[in-house]
């Protein structure tokens, strides 16, 4: 273990980490809803692929999304044959802390890890939230955590993040259904350069950040509140969304991403607290934004065809990251478009090398 798990959770929030991508319920009931979704199993295509283009320079994207199907195996040829003409792979945007800190150095840090994760003063859940989302919790945690008395201890943001993670096990939702590893694992075996798109917080004194977090720290009652009436009342809605990824349902996708994200109330608890503005993080989203789109640009100025990952909020929002492209004047093509007729280059043998020239890494 080492003393990242605290701040690295929070990074997950700002780039990838989903609970739901729809609107939570106005309905102020405290019970847990009884449902049990019907996830789709089995072989699956997943949806299909963005086009983006400027002359005869492609690039063509694959929407991720997050959760998914657990017991859905994912195959799509038309991924491997994208990857397989490309010259360049572009992974997900992302953020990854960096600290220097040896291996004492982590030992030593320990004890500090812990105690950020909990309140202060040793106060207790139903001390800090209010009575109905403590009411919500109790009633989910009974179903997905069951007694553990230590975790009412914790701060809202981390004792929210516990329980997401246990209801969508449960509810047969995976995290990513492998998705990412199987495009790096399509990647190196055409042998095409895999590029990830990076922001990195260098953190150079992590106990003096692990002291910052304490003292200021994300307002996370609103993220609480957020979590606890999404996992009450929006379980149905994340299996319909993750089961129209798994069948290639953009339409669905389409109406379901469409609306308010209540990951937002998260986001912007984190990146505006103290301790995110003295760690550079206060303005990370609009650079993550930056990082990708430069990338992009570059790649589709530098190669006759490129493959990319975004999120379907990243590819489907009015003010997304292809709405950018969009207003830059490429060209773009949704996979449920009329025009999303150009067939991709079939895939080379798995021994060809990838007609690339180098990029740097």
């Amino acid at each position: 273990m080492t003393w990242k798990p605290v701040l690295l959770l929070l990074g997950c929030l700002v780039s990838t980490v989903a609970l739901a991508q729809t609107a939570p319920s106005p309905a102020s009931s405290t019970a847990v809803t009884d449902l049990a979704p019907v996830m789709v199993s089995g072989v699956q295509p997943g949806p299909g692929l963005w086009k983006v283009s400027r002359g005869d320079h492609v690039m063509w994207i694959l929407g991720v999304s997050s959760p998914l199907p657990e017991k859905v195996r994912w195959e799509s040829g038309d991924v491997e044959h994208a990857i397989a003409g490309s010259q360049e792979v572009l992974g997900q945007p992302s953020v990854k802390f960096k600290a220097k800190v040896g291996f004492f150095g982590k030992l030593f840090l320990l004890p500090s890890i812990y105690s950020a994760r909990k309140n202060d003063d040793g106060r207790t859940l139903d001390e800090v939230v209010p009575a109905d989302d403590y009411a919500r919790w109790t009633a989910l945690k009974a179903r997905y955590i069951g007694r553990d008395r230590g975790i009412e201890r914790w701060r809202p943001i981390f004792a929210a993040l516990e329980l997401a993670g246990k209801a969508l096990k449960a509810a047969n939702l995976s995290s990513s259904g492998g998705v990412t590893g199987e495009v790096k694992r399509l990647a190196q075996q055409y042998q095409v350069p895999m590029t990830q798109v990076r922001y990195e917080v260098a953190v150079e004194h992590p106990r003096e950040a692990l002291k910052a977090f304490k003292a200021a720290g994300p307002d996370d009652v609103a993220c609480f509140h957020s979590t606890m009436l999404a996992l009450d009342t929006q379980l149905p809605q994340m299996a319909a969304r993750a089961n129209a990824w798994a069948m290639g349902d953009i339409e669905t996708l389409r109406r379901i991403v469409g609306v308010e994200d209540p990951r937002q109330i998260c986001t912007e608890a984190i990146t505006g607290a103290g301790f995110a503005r003295q760690l550079g993080m206060a303005d990370i989203v609009p650079r993550v934004r930056g990082m990708w789109l430069e990338n992009a640009r570059r790649a589709l100025a530098s190669h006759r065809q490129s493959f990319a990952m975004l999120s379907m909020t990243q590819l489907l929002a009015a003010d997304g990251y292809l709405a950018a492209l969009r207003a830059e004047g490429y060209e773009v093509v949704a996979p449920d478009d009329e025009a999303a007729t150009v067939p991709v280059a079939p895939a080379p043998a798995a021994s060809s090398p990838a007609q690339a020239s180098s990029v740097s890494h």
